[in-house]
């Protein structure tokens, strides 16, 4: 689906069919077909292909490993001889689909003609994720991870450091660099990380849906250096080479946190628009201003952009993601639901839009976001005395390491009243909201107050000494 995006994006752009043949290595005819096609929407080409019933039948696992064995010692091996031996094992393949096997497994070809990787304005850009050990003034090192995008045809340049290497910061420091250089060129080349290609399939591959979603929605399409073709790759390589060399292997840093951003700002400033490019012989800047007439508009503020994450909502109306616990409404459980990322929240949305819940990205304390009235809401539909008791419980260890402290030592405490207590502190917490009871909570540990009736006493002191407003 990502590769008929691509098509679609190319024939908008006002590329001709045949030139598009050419680049993605399709037929014309192709090209004119997909053209017809409705746009594309959605990365996900499993479910295209059950759509439309399409797709080739499995070939068993153990295949593979006996054809790679049999060219090992025979690399002019017939097709048609590997297809007989495949039959007299019980593998019923079609000679296309031996022809196809093949392909894959037999040894490269020599290396052809190296032919330098460019671009016309607008067509490329170039990203990929570094690493590399800076110094440090007090002459200690520390590794720092990077993305670098670049502009093939103009050479504008935009670094950041990065967290790491997910999906996540991949697609937010991609979208920055399209931020930066104004605008989205037709196409993205990569090496093939997995954050950008998961595994593939029949020599196609399958990307991440999380990124595919991305490019479908801001319009632009993916290209990736040919696998183990190193010599396709020096572009890439050659611009984490330019950034470490250049810049964070030739200074020394105050400190990670303010010091080496407003450096790399610096340097950026300065290899874009005084800098002349050994390539153009001009800086970048001077053809970025061509350049940007040829990139389409950001659909979407980088800031504003929710990445696409599918989750499914557990049997206890919680969705976890990257160990944070989300509340959903009791309704919502077992269901499959979308997790719309943004660098502040999170916001989740299942079952045609009846269920859309958005939460801070990462609670105030601990490992879990309930919003307002969602913890009496899962209550309502717990049936069964033992188990609405317990689910008080959990809510209250799930306040954080003081909610678990005061649980274990009143469970103690009073071992034969306790569940009284329960009930009658979720009752105070559902009064108070989270943010006014846990202060309270650790009061009454501090001061080993264990039992509902402190907590209620407190809380009244609470309302008493919470600001009034005053009528005018």
């Amino acid at each position: 689906m990502l590769d008929r995006h691509a098509v679609q994006a190319m024939l908008q752009a006002g590329e001709r069919p045949r030139q598009i043949a050419k680049v993605l290595g399709i037929s014309v005819r192709t090209v004119w077909r997909i053209a017809k096609e409705p746009a594309v929407t959605s990365g996900d080409d499993a479910a295209a292909r059950r759509g439309r019933g399409l797709g080739r039948p499995p070939v068993a696992p153990e295949v593979a490993p006996t054809l790679t064995a049999w060219l090992t010692e025979e690399p002019d091996l017939p097709p048609g001889e590997v297809h007989r031996r495949l039959r007299e094992r019980g593998h019923a393949l079609g000679l296309s689909t031996v022809y196809r096997l093949l392909g894959a497994t037999r040894p490269l070809l020599p290396p052809s003609v190296l032919v330098r990787f460019e671009g016309v304005a607008g067509e490329f850009a170039q990203f990929d994720f570094g690493h590399v050990e800076v110094r440090l003034v007090d002459g200690s090192r520390r590794r720092v991870h990077f993305a670098a995008y670049r502009l093939k045809w103009s050479r504008f340049m935009f670094v950041t450091v990065v967290p790491n290497e997910r999906v996540e910061a991949l697609i937010r420091s991609l979208l920055a660099g399209f931020a930066a250089s104004g605008g989205v060129p037709l196409r993205v080349v990569f090496d093939n990380p997995r954050t950008v290609v998961l595994r593939r399939e029949d020599g196609r591959p399958v990307w991440h849906p999380t990124l595919a979603q991305a490019v479908i929605d801001y319009g632009t399409s993916i290209e990736l250096c040919t696998p183990q073709q190193p010599q396709q790759k020096g572009s890439v390589e050659n611009l984490i080479g330019f950034v470490k060399r250049a810049f964070f292997r030739a200074r020394r840093f105050q400190d990670l946190e303010t010091d080496l951003p407003q450096q790399l700002t610096q340097w950026l400033d300065e290899v874009n628009t005084v800098r002349p490019s050994r390539a153009t012989g001009v800086p970048p800047a001077v053809r970025l201003a061509e350049e940007q007439r040829r990139l389409t508009p950001l659909a979407v503020a980088p800031a504003d952009y929710g990445l696409h994450v599918p989750v499914t909502v557990g049997p206890t109306a919680m969705v976890t993601y990257q160990g944070v616990r989300y509340a959903m409404p009791a309704k919502a459980c077992g269901l499959p639901a979308t997790l719309y990322l943004y660098p502040d929240r999170v916001r989740l949305v299942c079952a045609g839009g009846r269920h859309d819940t958005t939460h801070p990205r990462f609670p105030h304390v601990g490992d879990v976001s309930y919003l307002t009235g969602q913890r009496a809401e899962q209550l309502a539909s717990v049936y069964g005395s033992r188990k609405r008791l317990y689910f008080m419980r959990e809510r209250l260890v799930e306040l954080g390491p003081v909610g678990e402290a005061y649980v274990t030592e009143l469970v103690h405490q009073r071992p034969h009243t306790w569940q009284g207590c329960i009930e009658r502190a979720f009752a105070v917490l559902e009064r108070l909201g989270e943010a006014a009871f846990r202060p309270l909570l650790q009061r009454a540990l501090m001061q080993r107050l264990f039992g509902a009736e402190y907590l209620e006493h407190l809380s009244a002191d609470h309302a008493l000494s919470a600001p009034r407003e005053v009528a005018s």
